[in-house]
């Protein structure tokens, strides 16, 4: 087995390592693995989760793959790394700790071969808006961000890309998800980022408690020296924030801590001097406001001007699949927020618009409670189109205010949300769900709903 109870003293070079987990972060792990000369075995359920070209390049490597289920090949393994999508309760992750073996996450593994500062942003939501703002103000402020994590990216990937050399200025920017912080022993970020905390993954944690605990141990091992940087409006959140680290708030309501303000028409930097007219911010919404201030806070402490940060909140276009803009069509807005997977999500888009809204709701089933949604679709919302495993339960919660109607595939409600909609109206994707039950994941979601889109306006 190797020892992994010191950082400073791992040691991989000629150990055995399982990667469970044949996505973009197994695979990622297991080139790292081998750039440090261990031996990887890479191993999953699934028939054939990799692209050819990707299973070559492994293969050229020296990976060990084994797929269509997990061999006893993994437990003769000194150590075990596992991808996110893996449940902590896998049977393989079970025999692993009865065994003895250690077992990590994807993010453990990568953050012991960087000694670049790391900041790491978490929430229910908002996390991949506000990560990709972060990355977007330290370019402006000189410095040269790796962007990785659960934004798509595998943390594996850019510090296997950062090995060779130090780059000047460099820093880690990830987007962290409860997944990852499952298997962490020694991960550390320099600063952390809290967002929000509302029930989500219900579906894998037993109640919102264990979820929650999940989330919070991103501040597991930060001292003194670092940095939490969290949304004080949040009463939950607030109240689960136990560290060492200094506690530096943000805020819309004030808060005498914080390093911005702000107020009916304008944000001020901490000299209290305007850094921008809320009129002038890029993105629409009350949450992307959040998002810019989390943002901005975790800047100013890396040293990134308020002429920096204010240029971005002016000029930061979004990011595909929230709340992204498509087309307008016979005068009905189409709007792709694929990425909403939880009610708070869907709740966030329905605050976005003043209606009437078509809502295209629907996947797999987190375990959420979609009655949250009454108060929010009441007056706003005029039709629902349900698709995916979930369809029956929301008709279930949420009719026959407002009626429902149900879809076989994505391109049909896109269809029938066309022939429901007039002028004035928009049509937004909100799914509430997960994207598993018919998509590989929610990019392919939204991308699918924008072909729909751009087909109606092409049969025009």
């Amino acid at each position: 087995m190797i020892d992994i109870s010191v950082r400073e003293n791992i040691e991989l070079k000629g150990k055995t390592v399982a990667v469970i987990g044949a996505g973009k972060s197994g695979a990622a792990a297991a080139r790292l693995l081998i750039k440090k000369e261990a031996n990887a075995l890479l191993s999953d359920q699934n028939e054939s989760p990799l692209l050819t070209k990707d299973l070559s390049e492994l293969e050229r490597l020296g990976v060990a793959m084994e797929f269509g289920g997990h061999s006893e090949k993994i437990f003769e393994a000194d150590m075990m790394v596992v991808s996110p999508g893996v449940p902590q309760d896998a049977d393989a992750i079970r025999c692993a700790s009865e065994k003895e073996i250690p077992v990590v996450s994807e993010v453990e593994l990568a953050s012991w071969f960087t000694d670049l500062p790391v900041v790491a942003v978490t929430g229910s939501n908002g996390k991949t808006t506000t990560t990709t703002m972060l990355a977007e103000m330290c370019t402006r402020g000189k410095f040269n961000p790796f962007l990785a994590g659960n934004i798509g990216i595998p943390f594996s990937e850019t510090v296997t890309s950062t090995l060779e050399t130090r780059p000047e200025k460099g820093i880690h920017i990830l987007e962290i998800s409860s997944f990852q912080m499952e298997h962490i022993r020694h991960f550390h970020p320099k600063v952390a980022v809290l967002l929000n905390l509302t029930a989500d993954h219900l579906d894998r944690y037993p109640t919102v408690d264990d979820y929650a605990a999940a989330k919070m141990r991103i501040m597991e091992n930060m001292t003194a020296d670092d940095t939490v940087i969290f949304n004080s409006d949040d009463s939950q959140l607030s109240a689960m924030i136990h560290t060492t680290a200094q506690l530096i708030p943000f805020s819309l309501a004030g808060h005498s801590d914080s390093l911005f303000s702000v107020n009916e028409t304008k944000i001020y930097d901490g000299a209290d001097e305007i850094l921008i007219y809320k009129k002038d911010v890029s993105l629409p919404g009350v949450h992307n406001l959040t998002n810019f201030l989390a943002a901005a806070t975790a800047c100013r402490l890396l040293g990134v001007t308020v002429e920096a940060i204010g240029k971005v909140m002016q000029t930061f276009s979004g990011v595909p699949h929230r709340l992204e803009y498509i087309l307008t069509l016979d005068g009905v807005d189409y709007y792709n927020d694929s990425k909403a997977t939880n009610i708070d999500s869907v709740k966030v888009a329905l605050d976005s618009f003043p209606g009437p809204v078509i809502l295209i709701m629907g996947g797999r089933d987190k375990g959420a409670n979609f009655r949250e949604l009454h108060p929010y679709l009441a007056g706003k919302v005029k039709r629902i189109i349900v698709l995916g495993e979930a369809a029956d339960r929301i008709q279930e919660s949420l009719s026959p205010i407002p009626p429902s109607t149900r879809a076989h595939s994505l391109d049909s409600a896109v269809s029938l949300a066309h022939d429901y909609s007039q002028s004035g109206d928009t049509v937004l994707l909100a799914p509430g769900c997960a994207s598993f039950d018919m998509f590989t994941n929610f990019e392919e979601r939204g991308d699918t709903f924008k072909q729909a889109v751009n087909a109606l306006e092409s049969q025009q």
